[in-house]
């Protein structure tokens, strides 16, 4: 497998790659949740990408500062009124 991440400081968009996965059967593209700038980069999985299949909700690949907060996003009072609907 290959990984292709931004670097420290690069931005990411909401709803646009970032970067991609590849596999042995196929190339994914990684879609950014949120908007903002990469404060961090997981560089151990560049090397060892197949540390994701061994434990894939264990790993990170990229931390972001969100700086667009305009993409439907709950804050944190919304979020705790929507899980009481629950």
């Amino acid at each position: 497998m290959f990984l292709n991440l931004p670097e420290v400081g690069e931005s990411v968009v909401m709803g646009e790659r970032f970067g991609d996965i590849e596999s042995v059967k196929t190339v994914s593209d990684l879609i950014s949740p949120v908007s903002g700038e990469v404060i961090a980069v997981h560089h151990n999985l560049l090397d060892t990408p197949d540390v994701i299949n061994g434990s894939p909700y264990d790993c990170w690949l990229i931390t972001v500062k969100i700086t667009v907060r305009d993409g439907g996003l709950m804050d944190e009072a919304a979020y705790f009124e929507y899980i009481k609907t629950l």
